[in-house]
């Protein structure tokens, strides 16, 4: 399978938008350790049109003016790997989840080490908001992106995250 691509300069780091056929299947970080996500090899496709359009909704997103996507998206992974992307796809924007609220989601209330390891190989992050999740105690846990992506991108959803991590009081799980 051969998969296109792009990057793109954003307010959390240079991203790579990857692409097979019409559906967007990957955004990986700048320093995305290799192997996170599972690719074939790709090749640069500017005006790939599923590339544009995702380019320019992560820029609408990171100005402020977009709190949806809408993109066809392909996740490959396992089938929990799969249950546990699309959970995220239902955090609303500017809401966070708790790693156990999302094994009790999608069925799975004793998987919550399954959900967190799954929830850092989802290969279409800040897409499918894999940022929203945290700990149960309310503080940030590991992100593909870096824990201060993960903080700009909650602040830019306008939360005041400026105390996670220090006090961890700020959610209830």
């Amino acid at each position: 399978m051969t998969y296109t691509c792009i990057t793109m300069v954003s307010p959390v780091g240079e991203l790579t938008l990857v692409a097979n056929d019409a559906r967007l299947a990957a955004i990986l970080w700048e320093n995305d350790k290799p192997g996170r996500v599972r690719l074939g090899p790709m090749s640069e496709a500017p005006d790939n049109p599923v590339l544009v359009r995702a380019a320019e909704q992560l820029r609408e997103y990171f100005a402020g003016t977009r709190q949806r996507f809408d993109l066809e998206l392909d996740f490959a992974g396992t089938d929990f790997q799969k249950k546990v992307w699309a959970a995220l796809l239902t955090i609303p924007f500017g809401e966070t989840r708790s790693y156990s609220q999302i094994a009790e989601q999608i069925g799975h209330p004793s998987a919550v080490r399954a959900v967190g390891a799954a929830n850092g190989r989802n290969p279409i992050s800040i897409i499918a908001p894999c940022h929203r999740v945290i700990g149960a105690s309310g503080k940030l846990t590991g992100f593909a992106g870096g824990l201060e992506a993960k903080e700009l991108l909650l602040t830019l959803e306008g939360g005041d995250w400026s105390e996670v991590g220090r006090t961890g009081d700020l959610f209830s799980s």
